[in-house]
């Protein structure tokens, strides 16, 4: 699952938000609480001593966390609406093996809950400002799902382009003009698993056997820092076959460096923000 962050505005409060490409999207409880009060702290802690809530987000909880523990949510609910019932997302999450809701720390932290409890949330401070908030977070859900679809589409472009290189060096290092077409295309195929092999562990056959269902080739489904490492490689590999090494030689070298590769990419800030952006 890949993650990017956003803003949601709503009746003048940004409201910060983790937007997933499965559909996981958590969005700042801290920030909504400022609607009504500069103690988002306890404004939670507020809407999460009432029965119902609790009642709320212990079914949620069931419904989509299997490691989710009903003794400890048991116990609370019992609990809920009494006048010396205390509750927090901290003490929620920590007894309960809860998902729902995550506490994060830091200059930019705070908490977080899945979008159908913030908006639960926001429905309780004011319907109001939850209509605000959904359509907002709607109008940021369509943006970026439209930006992230054309970066990636750029990228394979780019990706493809380079593929140019690679073949131009196989025509002419590994092709003899006087071999049948079909043996020609067998060499074009066998170098691109190399590459394939090199990044994803397996051919491009293999990888369609593993996902039937899928659409395009194991490079249309490829991330962001793959399809980076995917050119790299080609340029690599069109070096190594003009130095007349071998294919076993070769592979070696570029399943190293595509390990090694990967590890630099996804260490960098910049490349963090391209593999927020894939697209689902």
């Amino acid at each position: 699952m890949t993650t990017l962050t956003g803003t949601i505005e709503a009746k003048g409060i940004a409201v910060r938000a983790k937007l997933s490409n499965e559909g996981a999207d958590y969005i700042s409880l801290t920030d909504i609480a400022k609607y009504k009060s500069e103690d988002a702290n306890q404004t939670i802690c507020n809407w999460m001593r009432l029965r119902d809530v609790i009642e709320y987000l212990g079914l949620w909880e069931k419904l989509n966390n299997p490691d989710f523990k009903p003794l400890e949510f048991e116990g609370f609910k019992a609990e809920a609406g009494r006048n010396a019932f205390l509750m927090s997302p901290k003490k929620w999450v920590t007894a309960t093996n809860a998902i729902g809701i995550q506490s994060r720390s830091g200059r930019y932290g705070g908490t977080y809950a899945h979008s159908d409890i913030a908006f639960h949330f926001a429905a309780w401070l004011s319907p109001e400002f939850e209509l605000y908030l959904i359509k907002d977070y709607q109008r940021l859900k369509k943006d970026e799902s439209d930006r992230l679809s054309l970066d990636w589409s750029a990228r394979r472009e780019i990706a493809k382009t380079n593929y140019r290189i690679h073949t131009d060096a196989v025509k002419e290092f590994l092709i003899d003009e006087t071999i049948p077409a079909n043996l020609a295309n067998r060499t074009y195929a066998s170098e691109a698993d190399i590459i394939n092999m090199a990044l994803f562990g397996m051919t491009a056959k293999e990888w369609r056997e593993k996902h039937p269902e899928a659409k395009g080739n194991v490079r249309d489904n490829a991330a962001i820092p793959q399809l980076i490492v995917i050119a790299n490689l080609e340029a690599l590999n069109a070096e190594y076959i003009k130095q007349g090494l071998p294919q076993d030689k070769r592979l070696q070298f570029l399943r190293t460096a595509a390990a090694s590769q990967l590890r630099s990419i996804l260490s960098t800030a910049s490349v963090k923000r391209l593999e927020k952006k894939t697209p689902e």
